[in-house]
């Protein structure tokens, strides 16, 4: 690739904004912040973004819109070659270039979310890497009342194509179902289930709490043997952070209480909150306002749960929320979510690092992508009319 200029943009640096500003991009990397003229090499690609923000590539540590691409409708499932394409053009135009897709392993939930369908996206994923426009990447998501999963999860950490796992229970009294009745409307919802087989499931769920803990050991000591990092989901007390970081848990992903997200940061466990909270105001299933814990500065990191276009819109909105420096803001959806995967080669606008970039622009008043280069590649553009430069206004959610 030829090397690539980049002028008159609103750089996003770790610690500070930089106007009309500009960046050279050579060989997939960050080559320099403000080269002098004579530095940039003669027939590089000139692009001026017009006052457009630049941004580092955001990095989502959690999105299962790659279930919706397989099954948009329960039962309704489309071949998962396309739905590993399709999901990274979202991705893409979104400004995700290192996305991590959450795939649920749980034998008895519908459509995809069981062992087997999941362990053959996992596998498309990896084998769709060659062609991919982003660094697409997997999270295995362990449901820890399915016995079945452990082999097949063990299976794909041995083949290399895991980069992410964490362990959820979803069993309905706890977590995120404070109630069997939350935990059958959501089976009846999001499944199409009835309600006696939504009964089925749950009572099955909570038979089958049993054997847990070795359960969880025993894969959680698997994955740290290979290097793979580990994160609990649904975090609901002090006392579960401790017993999840005893087992070698690195993040906490959607802690449900400012105690329980407070108890993890001082234990040095990155937090994970969703994206979608923040721009809806609120969680869909009862717990903690994001917003709150960034207030609060327990929130480490945003991820989009479910919807990849929430991840630029959140994080300009917690910034506006939160009082916080854009800057600082944005760490939460790049910088922050690399270093908790041990990815430290991008995340920042730094020399050296990958030259994955997002450029921003306002347009009817929102913060949208118009321009995503992953490793230096150009591999999305948007030529919005009246698109407008910097200062995106997104609207206060009510506090």
């Amino acid at each position: 690739m030829p090397p690539i200029y980049l002028t008159h943009a609103h750089l996003m640096l770790p610690d500070q904004e930089l106007a009309d500003s500009a960046l050279l991009i050579e060989d997939g990397r960050i080559a320099a912040i403000e080269p002098a003229p004579s530095a940039v090499p003669r027939g590089a690609q000139v692009v001026d973004l017009h006052g457009q923000y630049l941004l580092p590539g955001l990095v989502d540590l959690h999105c299962d819109a790659i279930e919706k691409e397989a099954e948009p409708r329960a039962n309704v499932l489309f071949p998962l070659d396309f739905a590993v394409a399709q999901v990274d053009r979202r991705n893409a135009a979104a400004g995700i270039t290192t996305p991590f897709h959450a795939l649920s392993f749980s034998s008895h939930e519908a459509g995809v979310r069981n062992n087997q369908t999941a362990s053959d996206i996992v596998r498309r994923v990896a084998a769709f890497r060659a062609h991919s426009l982003v660094d697409n990447r997997v999270h295995c998501r362990y449901e820890v009342t399915d016995a079945a999963a452990v082999p097949a999860l063990e299976q794909l950490m041995d083949e290399g194509v895991v980069d992410l796992i964490s362990v959820m229970d979803h069993s309905p009294g706890q977590g995120q179902f404070k109630t069997v009745e939350a935990y059958l409307a959501y089976l009846m919802g999001n499944h199409g289930m009835s309600r006696e087989a939504a009964g089925e499931v749950a009572e099955r769920k909570l038979k089958e709490r049993e054997g847990v803990a070795g359960r969880v050991e025993r894969l959680l000591a698997r994955a740290g043997r290979l290097g793979i990092p580990a994160a609990s989901h649904d975090d609901d007390s002090p006392q579960r952070i401790e017993a999840m970081l005893a087992l070698g848990v690195r993040m906490s992903e959607f802690p449900i209480n400012l105690e329980t997200a407070r108890t993890a940061c001082e234990r040095a466990l990155p937090t994970i909150l969703g994206a979608p909270n923040v721009l809806r105001g609120k969680s869909q299933s009862g717990s903690m306002r994001a917003i709150d814990a960034i207030r609060a500065g327990v929130a480490s990191i945003l991820c989009s749960d479910y919807q990849p276009s929430t991840l630029v819109p959140s994080a300009f909105a917690a910034a506006q929320q939160a009082g916080q420096p854009l800057w600082r803001a944005l760490a939460m959806v790049t910088a922050n979510p690399a270093c908790a995967c041990g990815l430290g080669d991008r995340g920042g606008l730094i020399p050296g690092l990958r030259a994955d970039l997002v450029a921003v622009a306002t347009v009817a008043g929102q913060p949208l992508v118009t321009h995503t280069w992953s490793a230096g590649r150009l591999v999305f553009a948007a030529g919005y009319a009246a698109a407008a430069p910097v200062r995106p206004q997104v609207a206060l959610e009510a506090a």
